[in-house]
């Protein structure tokens, strides 16, 4: 049999590691805090650039690419945004066997690269909006990594918009959150909570920073996605202006936004089971594994039947047809159930005699008989069904773990548990009255470890008449609370 995984009651870390490394979708790199996407992963990665990339190109942004390098000096010229790097950043100083004169920065983000281009390809009205996308790797200095979650090196998109009022700069921010939230449920399978960050957690030169939030199965937020509007910050700190339409200069407004391979860390938290990968069909890289079952006998008449199924449903679906012939079909079973394959198809003798193939659901082991020739438009439903309820599923997962604590006790409690013991802990997310005071959301973070997620669209409203949960002062907002990756 396979090789078993720790079991999340045991280790909810280790099972992660576990998952990742079993199911090959990456692996430790010479370099401390930086992985090796294997072929499995980066397959998912691919399916999920083609699935954002579409997303992305129907509301009108084109792909570039720009330096790996910055000048130090870049950085320096937004205060807010290199003060927020500064501990993550790694510089490059020697070059060709000699010292630079200017210290180069490996990309922790691309913003000011980005913007001194911008102020070359912007001087009028008739030149915005300007919507550019970049697929690409970053580096930040990690001290504490995990596999996918947070490495040194990652990839991820960045979205760099640049546009000629304030209103159209935040309905590009909001529009792309709003396709990050449908990625992230349509495609993902996991619900998210949209909303606006605080002060302290926003992103570094960002006015306003936007945030999916996912829970996960250790009932631990995930941040998923971010969306900022950056004002003029940055066309102020390289100085792009354009020529508005009564003929003044006027500094741009401007927006980014990314998502990284954090995802695939979220889909396999989200998803997957203690058997291994659990992978929603849209995404995964093969939706059905067709096993021939056989002894000698029966081999060559298998063999040839599974090799033309395998062509017809190739047509229509991802399909991988394991012909090893070296493993048992037990061993099989249980490795295609570790890489999370929605739908596995057995055919056998008995299978054969009765014109049919077995079918296997990978999210709830469920077990059915179809006719060889109907098998195609029952896989087809069957894929939507697993995609629905993996969705299902998630979402009654976090409405289950979500909390609305009537006291500050009551909430240390859900984060810190009872005292006796740290498994009382329930965790997931707490939605209270908060006052907006950043002492008060610090308070929190140091008794509970826990932090603001998001304040929720419309929260204002909620939070009116209503105290502060942890302060007892008039609330300002209804707040999300939840210790996070």
């Amino acid at each position: 049999m396979a090789e078993q995984i720790t079991k999340r009651s045991t280790s909810y870390s280790d099972w992660y590691v576990d998952i990742v490394l079993r199911a090959q979708l990456a692996d430790y790199s010479p370099v401390k805090g930086s992985m090796v996407i294997r072929p499995r992963g980066y397959a998912l990665w691919e399916r999920m650039q083609q699935g954002l990339d579409k997303m992305f190109k129907e509301t009108g942004h084109s792909n570039a690419y720009f330096p790996l390098l910055i000048p130090e000096s870049f950085l320096k010229k937004e205060a807010e945004h290199v003060e927020g790097f500064a501990p993550e950043l790694a510089v490059v100083t020697h070059g060709g066997g000699q010292e630079l004169e200017e210290p180069l920065v490996i990309r922790p983000t691309s913003e000011t690269i980005i913007w001194s281009m911008y102020k070359k390809w912007i001087q009028s009205y008739r030149d915005l909006p300007l919507l550019i996308n970049q697929w690409a790797n970053v580096v930040r200095w990690e001290k504490r990594t995990r596999l996918f979650l947070r490495s040194t090196e990652f990839l991820w998109q960045e979205g760099h918009t640049a546009h000629e009022t304030e209103q159209e700069a935040r309905d590009e921010t909001l529009q792309m959150l709003d396709v990050y939230k449908r990625f992230a449920e349509e495609y993902m399978a996991v619900p998210v909570l949209t909303g606006v960050k605080t002060e302290s957690e926003k992103f570094a030169g960002a006015v306003d920073t936007y945030a999916i939030e996912a829970l996960m199965q250790d009932r631990k937020a995930l941040q998923a996605g971010t969306s900022h509007f950056l004002g003029q910050n940055f066309a102020r700190a390289f100085d792009v202006q354009y020529q508005t339409r009564e003929s003044s200069l006027e500094y741009v407004w401007a927006t980014s936004w990314g998502v990284s391979t954090r995802l695939i860390g979220a889909l396999i938290m989200a998803h997957s089971d203690d058997s291994g990968l659990v992978l929603p069909p849209r995404l995964a890289p093969t939706e059905v594994v067709l096993i021939p079952i056989f002894r000698s006998k029966t081999r060559e008449a298998v063999l040839e039947a599974a090799q033309t199924l395998a062509r017809e449903l190739r047509q229509e679906f991802r399909l991988e047809l394991d012909t090893d012939e070296n493993s048992s079909p037990g061993w099989k079973f249980a490795e295609w159930e570790m890489r999370g394959v929605p739908i596995r198809a057995e055919l056998g003798p008995r299978d054969l005699e009765n014109s049919q193939v077995t079918l296997v659901r990978r999210d709830t082991g469920e077990k059915e008989s179809v006719p060889i020739t109907g098998a195609a438009e029952r896989i087809r439903a069957l894929l939507e069904e697993i995609q629905q309820n993996l969705f299902d599923r998630a979402l009654a997962f976090r409405q289950e773990n979500t909390h609305r604590p009537e006291t500050w006790e009551e909430m240390k409690t859900l984060f810190n548990g009872d005292g006796s013991d740290e498994q009382t802990a329930r965790g997931g997310f707490a939605l209270v009255p908060w006052d907006g005071d950043p002492a008060t959301e610090a308070l929190v973070k140091e008794e509970t470890k826990a932090t603001i997620r998001v304040l929720p669209f419309g929260n204002e409203e909620e939070a009116r008449g209503k105290t502060c949960l942890i302060s007892g002062k008039p609330a300002r907002h209804m707040a999300v609370f939840a210790k996070s990756y």
